[in-house]
């Protein structure tokens, strides 16, 4: 590691600045990207008119899905930039192509007034989304990590998970305002526009800040001193642990923050609005909780903390969605969401560091971000389409259970057979 030669203080300074600007930019990102699925039921009735209501959302979920097939290219071109001419410039370019895509969607006319060029405009602007994110994470986790202290990584990891939750955060309030501010009529015609159009505005703040801070330590380290690079084989089976190790974290973060307004309102009969303030009640916990998990993992571990989260996403999804399906009150509910945010924290706030510790730096960004996107995108993009084609096939609101538990097992087992890296140098 490359050594800071100022002060204490000004180097405490130095990496506050550096930390805040890759947040701050990481979370607009994430409010860009997460939006689509807030809204994802009108821009269903604008977009994918359909027979019924549930075919229309269908439709709707496939192509936020589908923003995820664009995530392995970015990963792949944006992880291989970071690795090759550092993390600051591809983290500039991702939230910069995120902030075009997202005022794409927002301008974009809708089936009704130019036909079937409008899904497929809606498409391309959700593809070079899933393009951006694709670069994003990767990047964004190996910045967070390679500028955190040797005994502070899981802090700065959680940090980073608590500013992707916040941008959900802000999105899922955006759009809950906006739902109760305005009549539904107008909300269907217009109104679900105002969230994306604000995404495009608020983006080059992000690109301003991330402009301005330092390339990370370890980054200038390989530079100055080019390591070997890794053998295919090995390249191949950290790829292949990227790869496992994220299918819980993906599928229980797209199915209970993004599915799960849509389930409030179906199953748990909540209104539009209700059903986004109660999403927004689970965000604040995992916003709050993440960090404090991450730094629990610098103490005790990355392990224990994750095999923990497996076993009780196993044990209590199923309950948890039989409560909201039973028609508990909306207070109920709410309190039932903040208890899965804090769920969700204990897999999420430990996640970014332990991953990212399992690659060395000099090929981080590249091998993390194909591994664990394509985690992302097979099993965490299409989760609310599942959970919606789950629940449609077999007539049971608490079917898409069954697809986050089996995502806890499979996580467990992969999890299991990593070693601890939690006390150990960064390579």
């Amino acid at each position: 590691m490359v050594a800071i030669t100022e002060t204490d203080a000004r180097a405490g300074v130095r990496i506050r600045r550096n930390i805040g600007a890759a947040l701050v930019g990481n979370m607009l990102e994430w409010y860009d990207f997460a939006v689509y699925g807030f809204m994802a039921a009108i821009i269903g009735k604008a977009f994918f008119p359909a027979t019924d209501p549930l075919s229309s959302l269908l439709l709707s979920f496939a192509v936020f899905g589908v923003g995820f097939l664009g995530r392995p290219i970015g990963s792949i071109a944006i992880g291989w930039l970071g690795d090759v001419r550092g993390r600051k410039p591809a983290l500039v370019i991702t939230i910069l192509t995120m902030a075009v895509s997202t005022v794409l969607i927002g301008i974009v006319p809708s089936y009704a007034t130019i036909g079937v060029a409008a899904p497929i405009l809606v498409v391309i602007a959700r593809l070079l989304q899933g393009f951006s994110t694709g670069g994003e994470v990767g990047n964004v986790m190996a910045f967070m990590v390679e500028w955190a202290p040797g005994d502070r990584r899981g802090l700065y990891g959680g940090l980073q998970q608590c500013s992707s939750a916040t941008g959900f955060l802000l999105g899922s309030g955006v759009a809950a305002a906006t739902a109760s501010l305005l009549p539904i009529e107008a909300m269907e015609s217009w109104g679900w526009r105002i969230p994306f159009l604000l995404g495009g505005i608020i983006g080059p703040v992000g690109a301003y800040l991330r402009r301005n801070c330092d390339e990370t330590p370890a980054f200038r380290q390989v530079q100055s001193n080019p390591a070997i690079t890794t053998g295919g084989a090995t390249a191949f089976w950290l790829t292949a642990r990227g790869f496992g190790f994220p299918i819980l974290w993906a599928v229980s973060y797209y199915t209970f923050v993004v599915f799960m307004p849509s389930f409030t309102k179906t199953a748990g009969k909540l209104t539009a609005s209700e059903a986004l303030w109660s999403n927004t009640i689970g965000l604040i916990a995992l916003v709050i909780f993440a960090p404090l998990t991450g730094r629990l993992s610098d103490r005790v571990g990355r392990k224990p903390i994750l095999l923990t989260g497996c076993v009780l996403f196993l044990l209590l999804t199923y309950p948890a969605f039989s409560l909201v399906a039973s028609g508990i009150s909306l207070p109920a509910v709410m309190a039932l969401q903040f208890g899965l945010g804090l769920l969700l924290s204990i897999i999420c706030g430990v996640s970014p560091t332990a991953i990212s510790e399992i690659f060395p730096t000099h090929n981080r960004t590249t091998w993390m971000s194909i591994g664990y996107t394509l985690s992302v995108t097979i099993f965490g993009g299409f989760a609310p389409f599942i959970a919606t084609w789950l629940t449609k096939e077999t007539g049971s609101p608490i079917a898409p259970t069954f697809y986050v538990m089996v995502a806890a097992v499979i996580s467990f087992i992969v999890i299991a057979r990593l070693p601890e890296t939690a006390h150990r140098p960064l390579d």
